[in-house]
């Protein structure tokens, strides 16, 4: 028996001739926090709309919580707190005063929800201060606080950190971890921010035109990336020589006037410096340069960075 909060088959979303989202198959465990990386455009909003019943499928089907979406929607999506277009806080009342609206509209009694959820966000009981002289750091801490105030099981966040200073960033991050890690939330995160992903995650699914390139763990994803030995050497003619004719490696790539690049596990870092300044080079650096997840994305999308 499976574990997968959302798992999805083949699912398309077709606008006229347009493809946006193309035979997309998610699987997405419990507890986990899984990063859906793309460009902005790659299909990531229209995948967690069709998710969120906010769009319909043009084929393939969705099932949350072991369970088909269409048709169980009022007993599914109540279980989900979601964020993918800023929602329509009133800028003339406080943090406070909005929530207490929203918790109205969705049958909540009593303010502890509300409590709770400025609590986890940071953001402050009852103050005085008005939506509209918020940061936008307030703004999206309080998007969240909204997301999570009725205490959801699975949370879907699209780009939550888009447009953040590294301040805002990292308290909303330390907040989505401690979701999965302490309140053992299953979460949906979207992003075309590499490096946040790649500190959140546990899961990584890549999407590029609407098609899902990659799904694995975080762990596995970084055994694949590839790594090289770097070194900076006196004389480039000089190195190559003894690389090719005592070391009998023709793998490598010369980088520059002074830098070369081989594959690591070719050979060890220390014979290859011993060689080279037995032969009177000059090595100014040797070290293992190990691939980003960004240098990755762009290998398996065949393409330019993510931004």
């Amino acid at each position: 028996m499976n574990h997968y909060v959302i798992e999805t088959h083949n699912l398309t979303k077709k606008y006229g001739e347009q493809t946006s989202v193309s035979n997309l198959s998610l699987h997405v465990q419990k507890g986990r926090i899984y990063g859906l990386l793309g460009r902005n455009g790659a299909g990531k909003t229209t995948t967690m709309r069709m998710l969120l019943g906010l769009t319909k499928p043009s084929s393939g089907n969705i099932r949350l919580f072991g369970a088909p979406l269409s048709g169980n929607e009022k007993n599914v999506l109540p279980r989900i707190g979601s964020l993918i277009e800023a929602p329509g806080f009133y800028p003339n009342l406080t943090g406070t005063e909005n929530l207490m609206i929203f918790a109205k509209l969705r049958g909540l009694s009593g303010n502890d929800p509300i409590r709770r959820a400025l609590s986890l966000v940071n953001l402050p009981y009852r103050d005085k201060k008005l939506f509209s002289q918020y940061s936008l750091g307030m703004k999206q801490r309080l998007a969240i606080a909204l997301a999570v105030m009725h205490d959801p099981e699975l949370l879907i966040l699209d780009e939550p950190i888009n447009g953040l200073d590294p301040i805002g960033i990292a308290e909303v991050r330390s907040f989505i971890r401690e979701l999965s890690a302490v309140r053992g939330k299953t979460i949906l995160i979207s992003s075309h921010i590499l490096p946040e992903i790649a500190l959140l995650a546990d899961d990584i699914g890549i999407i590029d035109h609407g098609v899902l390139l990659e799904e694995e763990s975080l762990a596995d994803l970084e055994k694949k990336s590839e790594k090289h030995l770097h070194f900076t050497v006196s004389d480039i003619h000089a190195a190559t020589a003894i690389l090719e004719q005592t070391l009998g490696i023709h793998d490598f790539e010369i980088q520059s006037l002074h830098e070369l690049t081989l594959p690591c596990g070719i050979a060890e870092t220390g014979r290859i410096v011993r060689h080279f300044v037995e032969n009177g080079l000059t090595v100014s650096d040797a070290h293992l340069c190990e691939e980003t997840l960004e240098d990755y994305f762009k290998r398996i999308t065949g393409g330019e960075g993510i931004a």
